[in-house]
């Protein structure tokens, strides 16, 4: 089973690269091949050198037959006798053009997810993009069994093999394979925390379960339990925390670069491993998706573990808040002024805006370490779904850098689009009893209200974005693409693009 439990992060199938389509051994696998519309009908994509002509021939014939077109995410399973697999799965790329590595992505986890009960999967598809193809069929075959009995878990055991037909199998070729199955299993990782139910993944737990991954791959890990909070004047996370009777934590994974004065970035997640709202309770109907109320935290923790599996030669220093807000004799109540971690006082008008709270303590110690960006991610606000949508991430921060945060989330696909922070947005958290409020009376810019609240607590020569993935985080609706239902990783794939842009470039 996949879960969480394993020290070593989610378990991938085997890859291996070849050069050419292998003989023998096949007779129980699915050559997965891309197809493109043609003026006389679908046409294989860029596979010729592994498949012959007769059978590309064949393939190609049999789906006319179909009435396959090759048009985009259009599957059809095929048998063709010339090639020594069980079956040929084709997957529609639409117009042949230069298709971004999202597009092959996603056919890629279609075509896994169509394949649910297959073991073996040889990737013609491949030969289009090698990196894309790998990542897709990881996270499209992604399944979450640890919580299902032998009466209704899967009785076999999902993709345990790609064979990945490419067009050499040089080292460099092996290690673009590589690399692929790290960052997809960073994303499997993260979906496997999000999918963890409450009952079982509270703050202790969860920070233990960070720290054996951390440690793992060689990250110094430092862990904080709620007396040395209150002690050290974590005042926002032992305020949400203090409702439950599962008391917070704050975990600290850091990541050093080789070389000569390396960039440092900080993260930030936010980790409330359940959010009833606190005494200002949600409403019952869907209230169980606050299971992924720690989308940030998870997707953070499996982000500085891929830095130190890539050797990225920068620092990253991770600081995840994880608390669990609940309603009860303890808990803070609207009306409410804590001490934030650094100093400012905040009036608790709402204690379902949380969130926050957790983040500007983690925000003012991930700036103590003098970082040179900051980028901090959280399931924030409902507002991110009303302005943008289930599947598109919010992003603001310090200009420059927020937009090339957006600019590479694009680029990889989690479409993370700018948005801005407006001055005029912070008189709307004034208190008349503290520094700040937590909420603004306003029912406007939710969004943009939660960015400017954060804002207050970044260090002035810090670049920084903040990512909302309220929505993106969990997909509740139908799975799609290489996106199953429930835990989806985002936004761990941009984060990561960003340290290795900052690698790069500094």
């Amino acid at each position: 089973m996949n879960g969480v439990s394993s020290a070593t992060g989610y378990q991938a199938p085997t890859v291996t690269v070849s050069s050419s389509l292998p003989a023998r051994g096949l007779s129980e696998a699915v050559l997965v091949v891309g197809v493109v519309t043609g003026d006389d009908g679908p046409v294989v994509a860029l596979a010729q050198t592994h498949v012959s002509a007769a059978a590309t021939a064949a393939i190609e014939s049999g789906l006319k037959a179909l009435g396959g077109t090759g048009g985009e995410g259009q599957l059809h399973r095929l048998v063709i006798a010339e090639l020594p697999v069980a079956s040929v799965l084709t997957v529609g790329l639409g117009e042949p053009r230069d298709w971004p590595a999202d597009t092959i992505r996603r056919a890629a986890g279609a075509a896994a997810r169509s394949l649910d009960k297959v073991s073996t999967v040889v990737a013609a598809l491949a030969a289009v993009d090698l990196e894309a193809t790998v990542e897709g069929l990881i996270l499209g075959a992604y399944r979450f069994t640890e919580f299902r009995s032998d009466k209704t878990a899967p009785k076999d055991k999902g993709l345990g093999k790609i064979i990945a037909l490419a067009a050499d199998a040089k080292a460099a070729t092996k290690a673009t394979a590589q690399r692929a199955v790290d960052i997809a299993s960073s994303v499997a990782t993260a979906r496997d925390f999000v999918n963890t139910p409450p009952s079982h993944l509270y703050p202790a737990e969860f920070a233990k379960q960070a720290k054996a991954l951390g440690e793992s791959v060689g990250l110094q890990v430092e862990v904080l339990d709620d007396k040395a909070l209150a002690k050290a004047g974590y005042g926002g996370i032992v305020g949400v925390g203090k409702g439950s009777s599962r008391l917070p934590r704050l975990v600290r994974l850091t990541h050093k670069g080789k070389g000569r004065n390396p960039k440092r970035v900080a993260l930030v997640g936010k980790g409330i491993t359940f959010d009833t709202g606190g005494i200002s309770i949600k409403p019952a109907a869907n209230m169980h998706h606050m299971t992924s109320d720690m989308g940030g935290a998870a997707a953070v923790i499996a982000t500085v573990v891929l830095a130190a599996k890539q050797n990225l030669p920068i620092d990253v220093i991770a600081t995840v808040p994880m608390a669990e807000n609940m309603p009860s004799a303890t808990a803070q109540r609207p009306g409410d002024v804590l001490t934030q971690y650094g100093g400012i006082t905040v009036e608790v008008l709402n204690t379902d805006a949380e969130g926050r709270l957790v983040l500007a303590d983690a925000i003012v110690r991930a700036c103590e370490d003098n970082p040179d960006y900051l980028i901090e991610t959280s399931t924030l606000t409902g507002a991110q779904t009303v302005a943008l949508g289930a599947r598109t991430p919010g992003v603001m921060g310090s200009d420059e850098f927020r937009d090339r945060v957006a600019k590479l989330s694009q680029e990889v696909g989690e479409n993370g689009w700018a948005m801005p922070l407006p001055e005029e947005l912070k008189d709307d958290l004034k208190s008349t009893v503290a520094d700040l409020a937590n909420v603004s009376a306003s029912r406007y810019a939710g969004m943009l209200v939660a960015g400017v609240y954060l804002r207050e607590f970044v260090a002035e020569d810090v670049q920084w974005a903040h990512i909302d993935i309220a929505a993106p985080a969990y997909n509740t609706g139908g799975p799609w693409g290489y996106t199953p239902k429930g835990g989806t990783g985002v936004p761990t794939r941009t984060m990561f693009a960003v340290l290795e842009d900052i690698a790069r470039q500094g």
